[in-house]
């Protein structure tokens, strides 16, 4: 069998003893020597295939014609030779060894926060581990929203009565595409019918169904059907579709707090106070036995104030219901209020760089919520929701208020001799809320104008109007009345403004109708607060 042997472009070492052996020809021996490299004497008679005698010996003149066979890079004009490196310095050593410790501290940190938020994004989120690589845009409904209900209950809080009661209640509401957020508060005391029975009946506060839909709260099943099932209910209510929904508890927003070292909140009471109390402060004695009545955890002048967990948490629960207390003269409202401030200086606070560039804040924050919230976002979607966390600028984050002034839509009321709150309209009846709402989140121009609209029917035909009020609703305005025009000769479409403004509805109608909206009385009587009057003389039905 062959032997190997090392050669150099061509040079053969020689064997010992290769000087005396006879001449043998290629092939016949197992060592085959290229005829390319021999060297033949040129005076010799030539014999194919047949090597000299003396050129199996390697001599220096045989070493020489060797090496210039071998393909040397010459080095390039302008550019020096590889030389040998002289020993770092002790001062160079330290520097260099310095960098790689900092490389890898950098290194070891960053792979603890993945190892962080995937740990805590399987508690919390759904789907596989791996998915946390995608970066899925969030559901929306039609007017491109995402919604997102969030439930906090005091199930962590032992000497908590009604613990797990879902005393907050809220929607946020966010267009991911123009950055925007809309939250209003959801009031825990709206008089309700649950479609079963609870424990107070077929019908009582709403804070009451989450816990009502199932109430073994250790089984991660259950929690899922609480949570599918309330957010499809509250949706109804509130004609919002909801597609997602987060639970938290007391602890959710105490340690939430701390982990990016607290929150600024600018605090304004409502209502009455004491001689000598600046107006705007707030009042309320109902936390103080924790500490034996030698405290006031909700105390308060006006103004910004910088607030730790416990405080934070303290002034979200705040309503007071327990003498002396000034500042929050409507109670839940006033609640609901303080809550939605301390969600928005929590987002601006964790958005901020100096949270997510602190390694200790940001895993004390993952710890807080992989503990205590859950929900049905997809791991797929974390991404997302970090993204928007950091892009949406907290003053396109909009509070809707149910209960504001002369646009209120809910009230203060009694039902079986407890305190509730309803509908403007009367219990149950969900239509101005609705609206509200709707026209709030709404992407439609006219919508959000919200211009109270009256549909008569002047063409003699039964059903006109209402059929075209319809059709109205249904484009996202908004029809209040529907009613039969006077007796009288009408153009097949007459359109009517009362007072001015609402220049999208006017052009739209405009639009629609093909007419010019008229400024002039109309020819009817109609409900204050009417901004466009459409009466139809012909049934546009019949005309197409």
């Amino acid at each position: 069998m062959a032997q190997n042997r090392h050669s150099l472009d061509g040079f053969v070492p020689r064997r010992p003893g290769s000087a005396d052996r006879p001449n043998r020809r290629i092939g016949e021996h197992t060592d085959e020597i290229p005829t390319r490299f021999t060297r033949v004497d040129k005076n010799a008679p030539s014999q194919p295939g047949v090597i000299q005698r003396g050129e199996l010996g390697i001599a220096r003149k045989d070493i020489d014609s060797s090496l210039k066979g071998i393909d040397i890079d010459e080095p390039k004009k302008g550019k020096k030779g590889r030389k040998n490196k002289a020993p770092l310095s002790k001062k160079k050593r330290i520097i260099k060894w310095s960098i790689i410790a900092v490389a890898v501290i950098i290194l070891g940190i960053a792979g603890f926060m993945a190892y962080k938020i995937l740990s805590t994004g399987s508690s919390i989120f759904k789907g596989g581990i791996l998915d946390i690589i995608q970066s899925q845009p969030l559901k929306e409904d039609t007017n491109g929203r995402s919604n997102i209900l969030i439930l906090g209950t005091s199930e962590d809080d032992p000497g908590h009565g009604g613990a797990y009661l879902t005393d907050s209640m809220m929607v946020m509401s966010i267009d991911q595409h123009k950055k925007v957020v809309d939250m209003f508060s959801i009031p825990r005391d709206l008089y309700v019918q649950y479609g079963m029975a609870c424990n107070s009946g077929y019908q009582g506060k709403i804070n009451e169904y989450f816990n009502c839909v199932n109430s073994d709260w250790k089984s991660k099943s259950a929690e899922d059907e609480r949570l599918t099932k309330t957010r499809k209910f509250v949706g109804d209510i509130f004609g919002v579709d909801i597609q997602y929904a987060v639970h938290v508890n007391n602890t959710v927003i105490k340690q939430a707090v701390d982990a990016v070292g607290g929150v600024d909140v600018d605090i304004q009471g409502d209502g009455d106070v004491p001689y000598g109390v600046k107006a705007g402060s707030i009042l309320d004695r109902n936390f103080d036995w924790r500490c034996n009545y030698k405290c006031y955890l909700v105390k308060y002048g006006p103004g910004v104030h910088h607030l730790d967990g416990l405080h934070a948490l303290f002034l979200a629960q705040a309503r007071g219901d327990t003498a002396p207390t000034y500042g929050l003269a409507r109670s839940n409202f006033d609640r609901e209020i303080n809550q939605q401030k301390i969600i928005v200086a929590l987002k601006e606070k964790a958005a901020s760089s100096g949270t997510f560039t602190n390694p200790i804040k940001v895993t004390n924050l993952l710890d807080a919520l992989g503990n205590n919230l859950r929900t049905n976002f997809a791991t797929k979607e974390i991404r997302t929701l970090m993204r928007l966390g950091s892009e949406i600028d907290s003053k396109n984050i909009n509070r809707l208020n149910l209960s504001d002034g002369d646009k209120a839509v809910v009230e203060s009321g009694q039902e079986g001799g407890a305190s509730v709150v309803v509908p403007t309209a009367g219990a149950f009846n969900y239509a101005e809320i609705r609206a509200f709402i709707k026209k709030a989140l709404s992407s439609n121009d006219v919508t959000r104008e919200g211009a109270s609209i009256a549909v008569l029917n002047g063409s003699g035909k039964s059903g006109v109007a209402q059929t075209q009020a319809d059709k109205l609703t249904a484009a996202g305005f908004t029809v209040t009345t529907v009613d039969t025009a006077p007796d009288g000769t009408y153009a097949d479409v007459e359109v009517y403004q009362i007072g001015t403004g609402m220049a999208k509805t006017k052009a739209k109608l405009e639009s629609m109708f093909k007419v010019k909206v008229k400024t002039s009385a109309p020819p009817a009587t109609v409900t204050s607060g009417t901004n466009f009057v459409i009466i139809f003389g012909k049934d546009p039905a019949s005309s197409n």
